[in-house]
C-alpha cells in the first residue's frame, strides 16, 4: 500500500510540475498562477499544498532544473581556453537567470539557506556550479596567486553582479556580456598579464 501511495504522490507532483511547465512556456514564469497549474493538473488546490509550500516552492524545483540542465550541457563541453570562452560558456546560464525579474529574484532569495534543512535545488546548483568553474579553471589556470577554489568563487560571484546590473537602470552601458568581460579580465589576470 506504501509504494501505492508513493506512486501516486510522485505522478501527481509530476502532473503539477508539467502544468506548471506548460503554463510558463505559453506567458513566463511571473505567469504563472497556483489556481492554473491546478485547474491544467487535475488537482485540488490543497493537493498543490501538500506537494509545494506556496508558488515560489514549486518554481524554485522549475528553476533549479533549467539551471540544472544547462550546467549539465556546461561540464559536458571542452573547459574554456580563454575569458572570452568563459565569458561565452556562462552566457546560456546568465541569459536565463536574466530572463525575467522574477527568475533572478527568486534565484538569489534561494542560492543561500541558513539552515541545512533548507537546501533546495537553486542552493545546490550553486554548489555545482562551483565544481564546473573549479574544472575550468584547472585545465587552464589563469592566475596562479589565487586558489582555484576562491577563483570560481569570484566568477560566480561576478556573473551574479553582471545580471543584478542589468536589471539596473542606471547602468544600461556596457552590455551585460562586456560588463562580464571586463569583470572577469580584471578578476582572472594577474596585474600586466592580459589573456
Amino acid at each position: 500500500m506504501a509504494k501505492v501511495i508513493q506512486k501516486r504522490t510522485r505522478e501527481t507532483r509530476a502532473r503539477l510540475m508539467a502544468a506548471a511547465e506548460s503554463i510558463i512556456a505559453e506567458g513566463g514564469f511571473e505567469a504563472l498562477r497556483v489556481e492554473e497549474v491546478v485547474a491544467r493538473a487535475g488537482t485540488a488546490k490543497g493537493t498543490f499544498f501538500a506537494h509545494f509550500k506556496d508558488k515560489d516552492a514549486l518554481m524554485e524545483k522549475v528553476i533549479g532544473a533549467r539551471i540544472d540542465a544547462l550546467l549539465d550541457e556546461m561540464a559536458a563541453k571542452p573547459a574554456p581556453r580563454s575569458i572570452d570562452d568563459i565569458v561565452t560558456a556562462l552566457m546560456p546560464l546568465c541569459t536565463f537567470m536574466a530572463s525575467e525579474r522574477y527568475v533572478f529574484d527568486l534565484i538569489v532569495r534561494y542560492s543561500g539557506v541558513t539552515v541545512i534543512e533548507d537546501v533546495g535545488e537553486i542552493a545546490r546548483t550553486f554548489e555545482r556550479q562551483q565544481t564546473v568553474f573549479e574544472e575550468w579553471l584547472k585545465a587552464k589556470i589563469i592566475r596562479k596567486d589565487v586558489p582555484v577554489t576562491i577563483l570560481a568563487e569570484g566568477i560566480q560571484a561576478l556573473y551574479i553582479q553582471t545580471i543584478a546590473l542589468h536589471f539596473c537602470a542606471v547602468h544600461a552601458k556596457p552590455i551585460p556580456r562586456e560588463r562580464l568581460r571586463i569583470y572577469l579580465t580584471a578578476w582572472l589576470t594577474v596585474a600586466g598579464d592580459l589573456t
